[in-house]
């Protein structure tokens, strides 16, 4: 008997029929309390064998109907190791994808999941190192922790550097990126990550959104809140998260930011600025390019001829972290996106864009920051 379920780590689907393998009908669910709906992960059970059909029905009225154009659902037998399938076929409505199981489980998901298991390992990998902290900034709704990890100490002369992920929880690329960087700020034969940790301390937030990724959510908290619109008034019952690190950087000053995410629709990866907001000198522009300059050398994976509309935001501009960020701290602030479906510029048959390549882009982007940091210094 076929059965598909979904109770679990970020778990989300809902079952319309699987009582034929040539036809099963799924729907995406919604975020709580929200209308976004473009996640999902869940696993299928008996039908080791057997020619499956797999339909989204109601695609056309997910968050980003534009996201299932060229994608390809990712899938796990283990749950370690993640493979694409072939490309599914979309008609603007649903999203129809097909499978033979080698085995009677098989896991399906938007994007590599990033579990709260493993997001615990990569504090106790902080933990561990003799360059890094971890502290608690408070409880998100659900009663979860908020984790800051510090890599390096402050100083008198040293740069704070803040990277956050995650806020939208669906979007697991973004902390597979800060665990790639993590792994090398850690490694103290690394020349980079000791140039580094002489000129800055590095405050990471891992996951923005905690609630919202074992929820099985894509963009929201567990108050139905879009984290990513609410840094220029967090209020502390619905974005509690974004008030305890809008505190925390209070404290500590900020001289370079990142915020990391995935973009369901653009197969690039890019970094958005801040060239909109009131304020913006030329100045600020050289030092924007200075450092994609610096990434692009770093790593091929970047490009800089794709990305947002420059008007894209204008509604709602300083309600976004980079955009209030720089707006607050008159430092460099950017977004990065990276894709859901692969980089068009360097596509990969087998994994498309993966938590590897997350990882190692991450690693890279240290590369960049130290030139930031040494033009920044003068050094």
């Amino acid at each position: 008997m076929i059965r598909i379920s979904s109770q679990f780590d970020s778990g989300a689907i809902e079952v319309l029929d699987c009582s034929d393998a040539s036809n099963i009908r799924l729907n995406l669910p919604s975020d709580n309390a929200a209308a976004f709906r473009q996640w999902f992960h869940f696993r299928l059970q008996g039908a080791r064998g057997q020619a499956c059909s797999i339909s989204f029905e109601n695609a056309g009225q997910s968050a980003y109907p534009g996201g299932w154009d060229g994608y390809r659902v990712v899938a796990s037998y283990d749950r370690r190791n993640w493979f694409r399938l072939s490309a599914g076929q979309y008609d603007g409505e649903r999203y129809t994808f097909r499978i033979t199981p080698d085995f009677d489980s098989v896991y399906f998901a938007y994007f590599e999941p990033y579990s709260w298991e493993r997001h615990l390992e990569l504090l106790g990998e902080a933990d561990a190192s003799p360059v890094a902290t971890v502290s608690d900034l408070g409880a998100t709704p659900d009663g979860r922790d908020l984790n800051l990890i510090t890599v390096g100490r402050p100083a008198p002369g040293r740069r704070n550097v803040w990277i956050t992920a995650r806020q939208h929880p669906g979007e697991t690329m973004a902390e597979f990126y800060v665990e790639g960087l993590l792994r090398r700020l850690y490694d103290t034969s690394d020349p980079v990550s000791r140039r580094l940790l002489e000129r800055a301390c590095f405050h990471v937030v891992p996951n923005m959104n905690p609630d919202g990724a074992v929820r099985g959510n894509l963009r929201t908290n567990a108050r139905g809140t879009n984290l990513n619109r609410a840094w220029r008034e967090p209020d502390v019952q619905s974005s509690p998260e974004v008030a305890l690190v809008r505190a925390k950087m209070e404290a500590t000053g900020v001289d370079v930011f990142l915020d990391i995410h995935g973009d369901e629709t653009l197969p690039y990866v890019f970094t958005d600025g801040n060239g909109m907001v009131p304020g913006f000198t030329d100045a600020h522009r050289e030092q924007e390019r200075r450092f994609t300059d610096a990434l692009l050398a770093a790593s091929p994976d970047f490009q800089m001829t794709e990305g947002y509309a420059p008007d894209r935001f204008t509604d709602e501009l300083l309600t976004l972290a980079s955009k209030w960020v720089y707006h607050r701290f008159g430092c460099l602030a950017l977004t990065l996106e990276m894709p859901f479906k692969d980089n068009a510029n360097l596509p990969d048959g087998l994994f498309g864009w993966s938590s590897a390549r997350s990882q190692r882009l991450g690693a890279a982007t240290l590369q960049a920051l130290l030139a930031a940091l040494e033009d920044r210094t003068g050094n």
